[in-house]
């Protein structure tokens, strides 16, 4: 998995996601903007985290509360799927000075 350059600031949060609450468009391959990272944070139960994009390996990874958040690269795709009674949230990066 990839990793957040050093210099990555968090500028935004979702809200607290359940299995019940998940937006369906994380069930499906989507991606992050150009410069912005993401860090699924798993509070709760487990998620798997799938990254979808032709132009990447395949990768598949179970994330649980006990390891270190799963990071999105920008503009890879990628999904999600609950495999329980999970809470996450996704906190989003960008590298650099930052502007808007």
């Amino acid at each position: 998995m990839s990793r957040l350059p050093r210099d990555a600031k968090p500028y935004r949060r979702t809200d607290t996601f359940t299995s019940a609450t998940i937006p369906a468009g994380l069930l499906r391959s989507h991606a992050t903007k150009a410069g912005v990272w993401g860090l699924i944070h798993v509070l709760q139960g487990h998620l798997i985290y799938r990254v979808t994009d032709p132009r990447r390996s395949p990768l598949e990874k179970v994330l649980s509360p006990d390891q270190a958040p799963g990071v999105i690269a920008p503009e890879v795709l990628h999904e999600v799927e609950p495999l329980d009674d999970v809470r996450f949230y996704v906190e989003f990066h960008r590298a650099g000075a930052g502007d808007g």
